[in-house]
């Protein structure tokens, strides 16, 4: 089993050629008397060198060295009686084996007379050493002469045995003469000269012989074995998992039954050859990226000019179905080896499970029995919903996709397909559309049809597409258990050991009679290695898919479904509701509530830490933050849904505040936190502008103290939210070691891991609310290539503007007017303290999309992510202009959830929109920070300090009605009369030129003055935007929808303006493009990758040559 897992790895190109002979352990022993341990354990070098030092005269101080490591001792006792077999089996000659046997005998006897060292000299072991290593080399070796070849060995032969008689034996010249007396044939002149040149042709005796050479030359330290990291992590975690608690195995014929069910719709299958020389903006291929990521010196064929096999490295490297696939054929695959141990004898096992010989009759009865009873034992159904439309379509990328399905079915026959097929048929003299659900497999060129089920509609039109697509396929599946998996997800040939242990806990009573109907296995997160945001995800992940659900499942006992790899009792499910709940909308989450479902219905749930599947996470953080809306929208579903009332209506007291605060609760807590950020400001905005603040600090008791001050210390930092980290830290401790768990934290936050999981605080708290104030979630394609490129400003303008942007520049507004009108009383340290989170939070929000966005301050790149957003800002929209193409497309697109809101939700929007009036009512009326200014007398109609007329509101009236004239004007006018239209846009220009320039020189406007004016006068325009969104159809009735578009335009440009300022001034440096390369990056750079220049698109040519 050990050697089939290094030759797993050995196929996945994951350890070289040489580290699979060092990690491979012989069949059988029974040739040697010692422990056979794999040769990278070998010291035999250092025990020459040992030798060679070594100046005492008796035996048992060399010996008790040697002893002191027992893999040293093991292998020089291997070393010797290997050499002994090999060279005796090598040899025709009587005489000759004759001379061996007398060399060995001396060496064995004055062992056991403890006169080693006074019968041979250490001084030439290394001289034997170095011409064993060339008459191995040689044994190893390709010929095409034969007789050269063997005449070859017949001088590598000889010098061997003259070394060891001269140079190593002090009486070696007796040896030669005992031999020569029982030599008879007087014509023979030389020794050695007979060889069995065969045996290169034995397969078993050539891996003596390669091990033998390694024993005697590896050098490399054992922690240095493999080299790859992921070699090393799987090979650590298998050899920890059978020190675990786990069930034992039946065997193969007694064990539970299963099926793997894998959804899937249009991902990748496998990259085609142009997908892997298609260059991106800066001339960089998927092949060449990839060559980069996974440098580990040229393991396998990935630089050969194969095309094939180069897809399939390409492919097995990303989160494609043939990845997956391959993955979950490996049960079947232990199952057949599991089976052979079962039946087979001792001469088939110690002969080797490859080794073994099909064409004899019992063997081959053997194989087939295996494979029949693995088929018997597991199923894998891939639900590929739209196989039959690809089959049919003229496409390229279907065609391409159903030629990599059908591929697949026909390189893994026990491989079954599942789809809906669309057909039109004749029912009672009417052509309708029929629904079926197929059943394919591989034949011998083309699919074959196993089963068709009649449908009695389109199920994924009616439900949610994923949900539908398990449960139109579970009818296919077979067995007593189910485990789900997902496309991009791996699995292991070490961890496929494992299944029947795992199946076994289905058996196993808890509390009770009770058994477990879901199993719940621990992920390896295998994409963390792609970038500093891939590698955040990947330790948040793997926190919650360990430590989180083991805490989860006991003591707490509100462990659920949560997507992937669990194992279902199939037969409990089936008989309860499925594995699938797929109402629309409502059943966004579909995973959770499966696990909502088995445990309503008395189900029970467990977590098992000894196996563990691979899974494939978002990289970018465009997907990232697509996936975690995915996520929210669905906790805030689940938080309307009757699933939940009814687990908290039928837990206890304790039970149901661990459910809520690892479910829903989680995110209603993020959105509260952030709400009180709002409150909190807004608090302190009432204080400032009231004059609350200044008279409680003004107090001499408050000035005196300094506990104040102390206790917000302390605060801030808490307010950094560290103790988030603390699951992923105490993880990472108890796998590798609180030291390794403190270093990768301390990178993390010099990676700004704070910055990026403030920002994914945003996310959740944006998404949730707004689920839960006017629902209709939908799903999100977050895709699963390999995201190393540079998004452009307009497209993170369009995801982050009202989760992040907007939300963002109203916090800075809050955090300026609190300094601006508290600065002169107030202290910087006591500001500090209060609003440093604040800060931290806004910086996050604004700015950590370009960040962490490859190329995201190269001036190039700025220069044309302007370009385009102006081009996107000024294009109009329209009836199939797509978001992308359109400000307008995208901005109508961004209100559609208030298309289908109800009454309480419009109402709930226009009452939060009045925070906005704050601003101006604080600044304008209760501060009359006017002093006498005609500038605000203006403003107010020279009534602000009775405070009784709502002046502001009749400027913004009048600049909106301005906007409408000119808005009017430009439909009208804009394209007949365009130079009197232009012309009527300059005296408008000139005019507020004018009177501005009156005001400042006249009426000694102040630059304050203005200030105040916009503070009072911008916010007051966007709570009139948001108010108009939510009463939008009685404004389109009234006809001025169009200038609250070209007013929202307006301000959408401002907005990008003020965010895009920042990026532009960076740009401006070349070494902040270089910093943030190492930033986001920084874990390839450290073993050794080149990403600055993939991303400068400079291609290394002599490594892709």
């Amino acid at each position: 089993m050990w050697n089939e897992f290094i030759l797993s790895m050995r196929t996945e190109d994951l350890i070289s050629h040489r580290e699979k002979n060092l990690l491979l352990v012989p069949y059988s022993s029974s040739d040697v008397s010692v422990v056979q341990w794999p040769p990278f354990c070998s010291l035999i070098p250092i025990a020459l060198d040992m030798a060679k030092d070594f100046k005492e005269k008796e035996d048992a101080d060399l010996f008790k060295k040697i002893k002191n490591d027992d893999f040293m001792y093991f292998a020089i006792i291997e070393c010797y009686e290997t050499l002994r077999d090999v060279l005796l089996s090598l040899l025709l000659d009587d005489v000759d084996k004759k001379i061996i046997w007398q060399i060995c005998d001396e060496v064995e006897t004055s062992i056991q007379q403890r006169r080693f060292l006074r019968e041979f000299k250490m001084s030439g072991l290394p001289l034997l050493s170095d011409k064993l290593d060339k008459f191995l080399n040689l044994l190893m070796a390709d010929y095409e002469d034969a007789q050269l070849y063997r005449s070859q060995i017949i001088n590598k032969l000889q010098d061997i045995v003259e070394i060891i008689i001269q140079d190593v034996m002090n009486n070696g010249h007796e040896v030669l003469e005992k031999a020569h007396s029982f030599q008879h044939d007087e014509k023979k002149e030389q020794m050695f000269e007979r060889v069995k040149i065969d045996l290169l042709q034995s397969r078993s005796w050539m891996e003596k012989v390669v091990r033998l050479h390694l024993l005697l030359t590896v050098k490399e330290s054992a922690i240095n074995v493999p080299m790859n990291l992921e070699a090393r992590r799987r090979i650590t975690f298998f050899a920890n998992s059978l020190f675990m608690i786990m069930p034992n195995a039946p065997k193969v014929r007694n064990m539970l039954s299963f099926s793997v069910l894998t959804p899937y719709y249009r991902e990748p299958v496998l990259y085609s050859t142009e997908e892997l020389n298609k260059e991106n903006e800066d001339g960089i291929t998927t092949l060449f990226y990839l060559q980069k990521i996974y440098p580990d010196p040229k393991l396998g064929y990935a630089n050969k000019d194969r095309s094939e096999l180069d897809r399939q490295w390409v492919s097995y490297r990303g989160q494609t179905l043939a990845r997956t696939v391959r993955g979950m054929m490996y049960y079947r695959e232990t199952l057949e080896l599991q089976c052979f141990l079962d039946f087979a004898d001792d001469n088939a096992i110690f002969g080797g499970y490859r080794a073994i010989d099909i064409n004899h009759s019992d063997y081959r009865t053997l194989k087939e029995r295996a494979q029949a009873l693995a088929d018997l034992k597991f199923t894998y159904v891939v639900s590929c919903q739209v196989y039959g439309a690809q089959k049919k379509s003229s496409d390229a990328q279907d065609r391409s996709c159903y030629v990599n399905i059908l591929n697949l079915m026909l390189t893994y026959p026990s491989l079954r397909v599942a789809y809906i097929d669309e057909r039109e048929e004749t029912i009672n003299g009417k052509t309708e559309k029929v629904y079926y659900s197929v059943l394919v497999k591989g034949g011998e060129k083309l699919d074959e049809e196993i089963y068709r089920i009649k449908l009695p509609g389109p199920p994924t039109a009616i439900g949610e597409g994923k949900p539908e697509n398990q449960n139109h396929a579970i009818v296919f599946t077979r067995g007593e258990a189910l485990q789900t998996i997902d496309m991009n997800q791996d699995n292991y040939f070490e961890e496929a050991f494992k299944m029947r242990n795992v199946l076994e806990e289905l058996l196993k009573p808890h509390h009770g009679q009770r058994r477990p109907t879901i199993l719940g296995l621990r992920e390896h997160i295998f994409t963390g290695s792609v970038s500093s945001l891939a590698w955040f995800m990947s330790n948040q992940e793997t926190s919650f898919v360990t430590i989180g659900q083991r805490i989860l499942a006991n003591p707490l006992r509100v462990r659920f479904h949560y997507g992937h790899p669990d194992i279902f009792d199939r037969l409990f499910h089936l008989t309860r509701g499925g594995i699938s709940k797929a109402s629309k909308t409502i059943n966004l989450s579909e995973d959770i509530f499966s696990g909502y479902n088995s445990t309503l219905r008395r189900g029970y749930v467990t977590h098992h830490e000894y196996i563990q599947v691979g899974k494939g996470r978002d990289v970018g953080m465009n997907q990232i933050s697509l996936f975690e809306a995915k996520v929210a929208n669905g906790n805030g579903e689940q938080t309307l849904s009757r699933d939940v009332y009814r687990l908290g209506r039928q837990f206890d007291f304790y039970r149901m505040l661990s459910f809520y605060f690892t479910t829903v609760g989680f995110y209603f807590s993020s959105m509260v936190t952030v709400l009180i950020v709002y409150v909190f400001l807004y608090g302190r905005l009432y204080l400032v502008l009231s004059g609350l603040e200044r008279r409680i600090l003004d107090d001499p008791y408050i000035r005196q103290s300094q506990a104040l001050e102390g206790a917000l210390a302390t605060q801030s930092l808490f307010q950094l939210g560290l103790l988030l980290v603390l699951p992923m830290v105490m993880e990472i401790g108890l796998e590798r070691g609180f030291r390794s768990a403190i270093g990768d934290f301390i990178v993390m936050q010099l990676q700004l891991a704070s910055v990026f999981f403030t920002f994914q605080l945003g996310t959740k708290a944006h998404y949730y609310g707004r689920t839960i104030l006017h629902g209709g979630s939908k799903y999100r394609a977050t895709g699963r290539g390999f995201v190393v490129f540079h998004a452009k400003f307009a497209d993170n303008y369009r995801m982050y503007s009202r989760s992040h942007f907007v939300k963002g520049l109203e916090l800075l507004l809050l955090l300026i007017v609190y300094e601006v009108y508290g600065h002169s009383y107030r202290s910087s340290s006591l500001y500090f303290f209060i609003t440093f989170s604040m800060w931290f939070l806004v910086a996050s929000w604004l700015f950590a999309p370009f960040v962490f966005n490859p190329s995201g301050f190269e001036w190039q790149k700025t220069v044309d992510d302007w370009t385009d957003w102006k081009r996107w800002m000024g294009n109009r929209g329209g009836i199939g202009i797509s978001p992308d193409k359109s400000w307008e497309s995208w901005w109508n697109d961004e209100q559609e959830h208030l298309k289908f809101t109800n009454i309480r939700g419009r109402v709930l929007e226009i009452i939060l929109a009045f925070r906005f009036f704050i601003y101006q009512y604080g600044i304008v009326y209760q501060l009359k920070i006017s002093h006498g200014s005609l500038w605000l007398v203006l403003v107010c109609y020279g009534n602000y300090t009775s405070g009784l007329k709502d002046s502001s509101a009749k400027v913004i009236v009048f600049f909106f009605f301005l906007q409408q004239m000119v808005s009017m004007g430009r439909r009208k006018f804009g394209t007949d009369f365009q130079l009197m239209f232009r012309i009527l846009k300059a005296l408008l220009f000139l005019g507020f030129v004018s009177v501005m320039t009156v005001l400042f020189v006249v009426a000694n406007l102040a630059v304050s003055d203005l200030f105040a004016a916009i503070l009072a006068f911008m916010p007051t325009g966007w709570a009139l935007i948001l108010i108009a969104q939510a009463c939008r159809p009685c404004l389109k009735g009234i006809g001025i929808w169009d200038s609250v578009r070209e007013l929202s335009r307006a301000y959408e440009a401002i907005m990008g303006l003020v965010i895009f300022t920042p990026i532009v001034v960076l740009s401006w440096f070349p070494f902040v493009s270089e910093f943030q390369t190492r930033l986001l990056f920084n874990q390839a750079f450290s073993r050794g990758l080149q990403i600055s220049m993939i991303l400068a698109g400079k291609k290394d040519k002599t490594s892709s040559t």
